[in-house]
């Protein structure tokens, strides 16, 4: 993603985060959190205390930074609690966990709005709330003097319900790969944002609040899934790290991703007939959507959500990807894609 410098609110100064305080900041913050059902004891403690049913927790930690990851110009504040607690609860879920609560760290500078933090933790809550969490802690504190942008860190917490944490490292030759969610959306809206337009709508909705499978992966722990994980870089990529972590080959079918995620023609093909770019690109390399990625046994029933888009094979020395058997290099060269997935320090 680009790097804009980043935006600073105008407003009235008697709203912004020096005249308000610290604890006046927290206090107006924590009236958006809501309740998490596994909070026995919520915030403002030292430290949330949490129930769970088998005595583990898993968790999982983003970073979110202004102009990196959302800019507030084209994302409001409740969008970016949306994005910020999803990346962390789509984590949760592709462990076979259900999240529980959050925790979450803001630096900001002093003339941030209150109003503006308000609707970042009315987000927040939004995306928590449909699975009983909620933000129970955190810190808050002033960016680098010479900072105008906003960094957000959330770590989500959630219970494997006595199940086994499904890894990456699990799937096996014969497993058949399997999808849940929407692949390309996310990066689709950012392509239609970068070029300064706003429509299609739903791109550009997914781009701001995306819309993991939550459900899907407690779903697929149950139904024995070998291995797990969420598409927050982009399907070569992640898929990539269940082929290494399993020492696996991962085959991947572009038909089936084509019906999967291509059918029935809609936003994608549209933006990419007018930006002359193969959706197929968006599909196999965009991230954010958080869609969720898992193995399965050729005979595991697979739950409502899931769809076969590949298969497994013995990796030998070379573990990896490919796509209809041709390499992902190969592939993304033909559908014209700057690389497998996002690079963090590219």
């Amino acid at each position: 993603m680009t790097r804009p410098r980043p935006l600073v609110p105008r407003g009235d100064p008697a709203d912004s985060v020096r005249v308000v305080g610290e604890f006046g900041v927290i206090a107006r913050v924590l009236a958006q959190a809501g309740s998490a059902r596994a909070a026995e004891v919520g915030p403002g403690d030292d430290a949330a205390v949490l129930r769970t049913s088998d005595g583990r927790v898993a968790a999982s930690t983003d970073v979110l930074v202004e102009g990196r990851h959302f800019r507030r110009d084209w994302s409001t504040a409740e969008d970016i609690g949306h994005k910020a607690a999803a990346a962390n609860l789509a984590d949760i879920a592709a462990m076979g966990g259900t999240a529980t609560a959050l925790l979450v760290g803001l630096a900001c500078p002093s003339t941030t709005q209150t109003a503006w933090l308000e609707g970042v933790a009315a987000g927040l809550a939004a995306e928590c709330a449909p699975l009983g969490a909620a933000v129970v802690g955190g810190d808050l504190v002033a960016a680098a003097a010479d900072s105008a942008a906003v960094v957000l860190s959330v770590t989500a917490l959630g219970d494997l319900g006595g199940r086994a944490p499904v890894l990456r490292s699990g799937a096996r030759a014969g497993d058949v790969v399997a999808l849940a969610g929407r692949l390309g959306w996310a990066a689709c809206g950012l392509a239609v944002l970068r070029r300064g337009f706003t429509s299609p709508i739903a791109a550009v909705a997914a781009h701001r609040r995306p819309t993991p499978p939550y459900a899907a992966g407690p779903a697929a722990a149950e139904a024995g899934a070998t291995a797990m994980c969420d598409v927050s870089d982009g399907l070569l990529a992640d898929v990539g790290h269940i082929a290494s972590d399993s020492r696996v080959v991962v085959d991947l079918d572009r038909a089936a991703l084509e019906r999967a995620c291509l059918e029935p023609p809609g936003p994608l093909q549209q933006v990419g007939a007018a930006l002359g770019v193969d959706p197929m690109a968006w599909v196999l390399t965009g991230g954010e959507d958080h869609a969720l990625v898992a193995t399965f046994s050729p005979r595991a029933v697979l739950p409502e959500g899931w769809t076969v888009i590949g298969e497994v094979r013995k990796g030998g020395k070379r573990p990896g990807v490919l796509v209809n058997g041709e390499s992902a290099a190969d592939v993304v060269r033909a559908v014209g894609a700057e690389g497998a997935g996002h690079v963090h320090f590219g």
